[in-house]
């Protein structure tokens, strides 16, 4: 590009880079380096300070405007995003002053005559390039629609629209320059990838040490946070012997160790980066590609709620070089085992690092009159993109993100993709044919579920592998090689999801419930053992080495899936952390204790069921616990994936300490877990299900708490399936929870109103009231002053009292005024919020109608009125759920669909196939359960729907068919390898 400099064609950039943090700054002077060498103007819009931009770049073409356009993330700590103080800023800072914003940056790029408007990536950017007649394109790895999109749960829908203005923003953009290590973005219409953008070295490695007083003999560590955790104090044993540390961002006031070197705040850190061993600090492009770049193995701590990151940490983890850190272990020094694991590695990264030359030449190229175009960013890919931030938008409070297995190999499919690293080993290959019988079955019976017997093979391959010392295997896959001790009993369970075919919402205002176990089921396998036995990971055997206590139960989970969702794969604890002296903490603490770190919060699922135990049983554990979680039943699709993780976790746990635990028991037991530890305000329905359920019959049970009725056959001439919508759900979500308090409002209201309407005595005599006995209305009203489930409240008392008494909506604030509390256990009123209330109140009683008449159809005379009367009581739910608020569009378009196939005349079936379908479990989401008849022609149409629904959408709904018994049912097996002549 210098040879452009002896054209005197002068080109004018305006760079516009976001507020949030300086990594964006620094990899936007690579790019500036080179377009001012090519003897461009560059004009930085940033309000990042001028040493960041001057220490790289001296320059007369490099001019620096101090103006922030947009806040990134705002960040709590360190590690921790604030999601709603996020939205707030931007809010304030990019919509409330848009409109000023954009006159005066159209005005300015006017007056600087700008040839071509770069962003990163910042939105307003390209808007105000388009409103000037100037082209723009974005040079990124993320943009903040998708980052935002998960906020929006967090901070109420009403903020959806800030992600669909940066959305029409971006879309002004002529085209994306997209970065290693990228995020979906569908707001883009075409895209050029290029190398990694790294900051040039100034100095070698040597000269650094040199300068630093450093010799090789020392293994030196750069501590790269971008400023400290609040509250946190470095210590001199954090570093192993022989270690030293630089850190940066260290406050002028901020005192450290004499093994830590604090660093001035203008110092270049890749120079300091290159001359390290290793690198310790959070996820982000520049450390991330730096890392890489240098060849430094990178030990990183989660970001809370940082979208990018899943993305980057899969990127660094491929090419060999990261190793991920606890949160609880960076606070607490315990990171010797880290330290030594990194410098094991060996990165692998052989691409390019000139990212910022190519940009910058296409850049040159731009805004010379070039048209760049690329087939790359094909339709289907963008389809996939605009998914994913689909999925982000129905995001849930503490669930993390969720990336499909179809976007993580997207890449492949579309040839997009370079080839793995030749020192990276597939094992799917060169697959092992193992048999179980490598393990004897000391108790139960695997009853020839295959996914039980691929669930037992795969521990076999295990421990085959641990035996091996292979390396080349997947992060969670060596942990779990490492679990066990593969001479002693393991205790395997097996509990189901759920399809809720009936009752959904209604459960926790006391409805009848007809639930299904699906095929999908989760497999947790246990074992214990004695503390001086434990096979510890190494971060918890130095854990263990330096507390006071000596050796002490541990718990160490894996859990399998980690790489689809932002979490780790393993968690660990000490047994004695869920005692407070010789008690069990509460369960407030625990759920402030797995709320810690949202990168471990899944724990709660499992880990829970001990805390459980301990006190509602009175069990305590002397044994350290190992624990295997593999799940087929698919996260956030409305079938109970908690419930069956809990069922499976809890049923594994009692049979390896030889405690017995009806079914019924495990059922509430878990239920506590997820209300009070999870803090998910779930009813008991799922659990019972997962435990208490019969293959190929509907549970039938009053949930008041959990009276099971019996198990309702399913007539061989009826089906039902499952469609998942691919819209994300949880009951631990704002709208489900909304909803539950609005009912439970809703029958406050009700008992205040009844008690009103109840006569004044005309005495009282000897304590007894004299009402006429024979007053059947007075002892309906005294029965409905004390309502302690709405739906024990028929119908048409509702509609005939007290429908008309309800408001359609109130705030909490009103409610609290004259009602006191809501009575609810599991869920607080948030004062400052409008509940919807006659809706919430009404849906159970009626559902509990319908699920009743529901009930009594299935065991009457097959007809094609009998199904036509079910598919409409589905029908009837279906549009229920969406007065209260729990609709969603994909779930509409499913229900539609089955309509449309009920009813087309040009179908091609003589005869009916299906007849009725409805949202399931907590709605805003998940899976739609529909019902037909048992044949093949209405598996055809289930078909058809799948792809008509894809076709519209660009998602493949899953089917869920089929059925399988309860975690009771099925009972546990107890397992032990054979030990072969060689061992």
């Amino acid at each position: 590009m210098e040879a452009d400099l002896a054209s005197g064609n002068r080109l004018v950039f305006a760079y516009y880079i976001t507020g949030h943090g300086f990594g964006h700054a620094t990899r936007v002077i690579e790019v500036a380096r080179h377009l001012i060498l090519a003897g461009h103007e560059v004009h930085v819009v940033s309000a990042a300070p001028e040493f960041v931009f001057t220490s790289a770049i001296q320059s007369p073409r490099l001019f620096i405007r101090k103006v922030l356009l947009d806040c990134g993330a705002v960040q709590a700590d360190a590690l921790t995003v604030d999601r709603l103080a996020s939205l707030k800023k931007y809010h304030e800072t990019a919509v409330v002053p848009r409109c000023t914003i954009l006159e005066t940056e159209v005005k300015w790029l006017k007056s600087i005559k700008a040839d071509l408007v770069v962003s990163d990536v910042v939105p307003v950017a390209c808007r105000a390039a388009a409103d000037a007649g100037i082209r723009s394109v974005c040079v990124t790895n993320f943009s903040w629609d998708f980052i935002y999109a998960e906020y929006v749960m967090d901070a109420g829908h009403h903020h959806r629209s800030i992600v669909w203005q940066i959305a029409a923003d971006y879309s002004h953009c002529e085209f994306l320059i997209r970065l290693p290590g990228y995020c979906p973005m569908p707001a883009f219409r075409d895209v050029v990838d290029v190398p990694l953008v790294v900051r040039r070295l100034h100095k070698t490695r040597q000269e650094a040490r040199n300068e630093l007083g450093i010799g090789d003999d020392v293994k030196l560590l750069i501590l790269n946070f971008g400023g400290q955790p609040a509250g946190w104090k470095l210590k001199e044993e954090y570093l192993p012997p022989g270690w030293l540390c630089l850190v940066c961002g260290a406050s002028d006031t901020e005192e450290v160790p004499p093994n830590f070197i604090k660093l001035a705040k203008d110092t270049y850190t890749p120079d300091m980066i290159a001359a390290s061993d290793c690198m310790l600090g959070k996820i982000g492009y520049g450390t991330v590609s730096e890392a890489l770049a240098f060849g430094v193995p990178f030990v990183f701590v989660r970001r809370d709620y940082f979208n990018e990151e899943p993305f980057l940490r899969s990127m660094l983890e491929y090419y060999q070089g990261g190793v991920e850190m606890i949160r609880r272990d960076l606070l607490t020094g315990q990171w010797k085992p880290y330290l030594e694991r990194a410098i094991s590695l060996k990165p692998c990264y052989e691409g390019g690092v000139n990212g910022g030359e190519v940009a910058a030449h296409i850049l040159q190229e731009t805004a010379s009159g070039k048209n760049y175009s690329s087939d790359k960013f094909s339709g289907a890919r963008r389809l996939q993109d605009a998914i994913v931030l689909g999925y982000e938008l129905q995001r849930i409070r503490g669930r993390d993100l969720y990336i499909p297995e179809w976007y993580a190999n997207a890449e492949n499919e579309f040839g997009l993709s370079k080839a793995p690293p030749t020192s990276r080993v597939d094992e799917r290959s060169s697959p092992i044919d193992y048999s179980i019988q490598d393990f004897e079955v000391l108790h139960g019976d695997v009853q020839g579920f295959p996914d039980t017997v691929s669930f037992l093979k795969s521990l076999v391959e295990l421990s085959a592998l641990n035996d091996s010392g292979n390396t080349e295997k997947r992060r969670e896959q060596k942990a779990a090689a490492g679990l066990f001790n593969w001479e002693e009993d393991i205790f395997v369970t097996r509990a189901p999801g759920r399809l809720d075919v009936m009752g959904g919402i209604a459960d926790y205002s006391g409805s009848l419930v007809l639930q299904m176990p699906i095929r999908e089921a989760c497999h947790v396998a246990v074992q214990r053992n004695h503390p001086s036995k434990h096979r510890l990971w190494k971060h918890a055997q130095a854990r263990q080495n330096s507390s006071v206590q000596g050796q002490t139960p541990v718990l160490q989970i894996v859990s399998y899936g980690s790489e689809l969702s932002n979490r780790a794969p393993t968690f660990d604890m000490n047994l004695s952390d869920f005692m407070d002296g010789e008690k069990p903490i509460s369960y407030e603490n625990a759920r402030k204790f797995f709320g810690k770190d949202p990168a471990q919060k899944w724990a709660a699922y499992v880990a829970g069921t001990i805390l459980v135990l301990m006190r509602e049983l009175g069990v305590r554990f002397e044994d350290s616990i190992s624990v295997l979680v593999s799940s087929a039943v698919p996260e956030g699709k409305g079938v109970s994936s908690s419930a069956s993780v809990e069922v499976a976790s809890l049923s594994a746990i009692a049979a390896a300490h030889g405690l017995s635990v009806g079914s019924r028991d495990v059922a509430l037991l878990c239920q506590k877990v997820e209300n009070c530890i999870v803090g998910a305000p779930c009813g008991v329905m799922d659990q019972m299900t997962s435990a208490c359920g019969e293959a190929n019959k509907l549970l039938a049970m009053v949930c008041q708490p959990a009276e099971v009725l019996g198990l309702v056959e399913i007539p061989s001439h009826i089906r039902f399936w499952g469609l998942d919508s691919g819209i994300r759900h949880s009951v631990g979500g704002a709208d489900y929870g909304s909803v539950r308090i609005g009912a439970f409002m809703g029958r406050e209201i009700i008992k205040s109103t009844a008690s009103s309407m109840l006569p004044v005595p005309s005495s009282v005599a000897n304590g007894v009231n004299n009402y006429d006995s024979e007053d059947n209305g007075v002892e309906l009203l005294q029965s409905e002053s004390s309502l302690d489930y709405l739906c024990n409240l028929p119908p048409h008392r509702y509609e005939g009292v007290y429908a008309k008494v309800l408001p359609e909506s109130m705030t909490g604030e009103n409610f609290v005024e004259k009602f006191v509390d809501h009575n609810d256990p599991v869920t607080v009123i948030d004062e400052k919020r409008n509940y919807g209330v006659r809706a919430s109140a009404g849906h159970p009683i009626y559902e509990n109608f319908r699920v009743k008449a529901f009930k009594a159809l299935l065991t009457s005379a097959a007809s094609d009125e009998q199904l036509i009367s079910l598919g409409e009581l589905l029908y009837q739910c279906h549009y229920s759920y969406n007065a209260c608020g729990l609709g969603s569009d994909g779930t509409d378009r499913l229900v539609q669909l089955v309509q449309e196939a009920q009813h087309s005349k040009s179908s091609g079936f003589e005869d009916g196939t299906l007849y009725g379908a409805k949202i399931t479990g907590g709605g805003c989401g998940g899976t739609v359960c529909a019902i037909g008849k048992n044949s093949l022609r209405s598996s055809q149409r289930i078909i058809q729907i799948q792809q008509r629904y894809k076709a519209a959408t660009g998602y493949l709904p899953f089917i869920f068919e089929g059925s399988s018994p309860g975690a009771g049912k099925f009972g546990h097996l107890r397992i032990r390898r054979r030990i072969s002549p060689k061992h």
